[in-house]
């Protein structure tokens, strides 16, 4: 399966959580994201991603592991993704740390989701607030078959456009290089302040 996902950054934080609460109810939920990759960097290089998530929300927790291919549509950046629930996401991160892999970056998203039908497909729309990157975004996602990816993204799009967003808010920035960047001690944390 593909995600179809189109991403925005949101200026109106609470006027598109209103719009979306007339689709659906939302849903609080909190994300720790643990990527894994090669030692060399290689799956990062190569637009992939291997990733246990921990989700807390006010059903309980649950962990699912995802890996996902390569973009197949640069403009969204949408990928093929395949995932699984599950049991003990210790026991799978001692699993892939023994297979070679590291984890690359932790961090956590704050997000409020609301699952609704939207032009014939089930849609899944996320607003995220990441502590560590200024901003929040807004991600609309479905699940499809590989040569439905095209219409699926046009319907995405609607949805997007019917919240208000155009082509200018779509951005492909990834949560993981964000995070990244801002802990990257700038030139000025570098020294002690003295010429």
């Amino acid at each position: 399966m593909i995600e179809a996902e189109c991403k925005v950054r949101v200026r109106d934080p609470e006027g598109v959580m209103r719009q979306l609460e007339r689709h659906a109810a939302g849903r609080a939920e909190v994300y720790q994201d643990t990527y894994f990759d090669t030692p060399d960097g290689a799956l990062r290089r190569e637009g992939r991603e291997l990733r246990v998530r921990t989700v807390r929300g006010p059903d309980g927790t649950r962990a699912v592991l995802t890996y996902k291919d390569a973009p197949v549509d640069e403009a969204s950046g949408s990928k093929p993704e395949h995932e699984t629930r599950v049991d003990d996401p210790d026991a799978v991160h001692a699993m892939l740390r023994g297979l070679g892999y590291v984890s690359s970056i932790v961090f956590e998203k704050q997000c409020r989701n609301h699952e609704f039908e939207a032009y014939g497909r089930r849609m899944l729309a996320t607003l995220v607030r990441v502590p560590e990157i200024d901003g929040v975004f807004l991600e609309v996602e479905t699940l499809v078959k590989d040569d439905e990816l095209p219409a699926a993204l046009e319907d995405v799009r609607a949805v997007l456009d019917d919240l208000g967003f155009t082509e200018r808010d779509l951005t492909t920035e990834l949560y993981t290089e964000a995070v990244a960047a801002a802990r990257r001690p700038s030139a000025t944390e570098c020294g002690d302040g003295h010429e």
